[in-house]
């Protein structure tokens, strides 16, 4: 998979291609759907494929404080997107430029002399452009002067509900992992790069690995049964991710990962946290030996967990 960053970069032979456009945050099994049929189409029309995605995504362009917390950060999102066969993506820079260009622009600039695009995926709700000004019926008319088809993506439900990015942040916010599961198609993981920290697990007798989570808020949090690969060996751990209320915070969410019985020096390691159960909210405890308890007990239900469900392959 090649990734192109903005249109400044696309060359003569990116030209020509089937492309769907979207924030496309977690490529759970709504875009998975979207994908799978942009490569039939691509297959049919012997074209490559093409997403094109945002970042930022526009609703933290427009309002970074009260934007959704990410399903996925940039370089999950292009993993998840590699794996699902697309060819190329295309990542365009939302910023005021952007943000100005009217419906007609950005399908003239982007999918007519950037991409060449012989046929578009969209879900039937896409709104674009200016004020989003543009939607489906703009794009089946903009089609048919510009020489692409338009075709709308079918709805995917799972127990009678739309598979959404907004559902899937409802269901991680609940704790609902099993559900997630299902929407994502696969268990929800986290990736991020070790860190130094306080250094405090240490002090508490259960050293963690400090994941670096480049994010303003996070789509769940609280205490949560995890696992980790480290060097294609799958690690059982405990984790807690939130705003460490007991300790002094930086107004950031952190995720503090306890690796069971593992040795080693993880600094500067990128690693991907999936997690498979939640054990409590994270809370305020009134000392650091009261969060030495909850943490200790955190650990033995980890243990008891792992027991009872053993694993020997590696992540999703």
């Amino acid at each position: 998979m090649q990734l192109v960053r903005g249109l400044h970069n696309l060359r003569p032979r990116h030209r020509g291609c089937v492309a769907t456009i979207g924030n496309f945050d977690g490529v759970h099994r709504g875009h998975q759907a979207i994908l799978a049929r942009l490569r039939e189409r691509a297959a049919e029309l012997g074209l490559p494929s093409c997403v094109v995605i945002f970042e930022p995504q526009p609703r933290e362009f427009f309002s970074p404080d009260k934007a959704p917390a990410r399903l996925t950060r940039l370089r999950e999102k292009l993993r998840l997107l590699r794996e699902q066969g697309v060819d190329l993506v295309l990542c365009l820079a939302f910023n005021r430029r952007l943000r100005e260009l009217s419906a007609a622009e950005f399908v003239h600039a982007t999918l007519v002399e950037g991409l060449g695009v012989r046929h578009l995926e969209v879900g039937d709700d896409f709104r674009f452009g200016c004020d989003r000004a543009g939607d489906f019926d703009f794009l089946l008319k903009m089609g048919a002067v510009e020489a692409f088809t338009v075709e709308a993506a079918t709805t995917i439900e799972i127990d009678g509900e739309r598979v959404s990015s907004s559902r899937l942040r409802q269901v991680l916010a609940e704790g609902q992992l099993a559900l997630a599961e299902k929407l994502l198609g696969r268990p929800f993981s986290i990736t991020g790069r070790v860190m130094h920290g306080q250094k405090l697990g240490r002090q508490l007798g259960a050293p963690t690995a400090n994941i670096q989570l480049k994010r303003r808020s996070t789509p769940l949090s609280g205490v949560y049964i995890v696992s980790t690969e480290i060097d294609g060996q799958v690690q059982a751990g405990v984790a807690n991710i939130g705003m460490r209320p007991t300790v002094e915070s930086d107004g950031k969410p952190h995720l503090e990962v306890h690796l069971l019985d593992y040795q080693g020096d993880l600094y500067g390691r990128l690693l991907r946290v999936t997690f498979h159960s939640k054990l409590r909210d994270e809370q305020r405890f009134a000392s650091l030996e009261a969060l030495k308890t909850a943490i200790d007990a955190d650990i033995a239900a980890a243990r008891d967990y792992w027991r009872a469900s053993p694993f020997t392959t590696s992540q999703d």
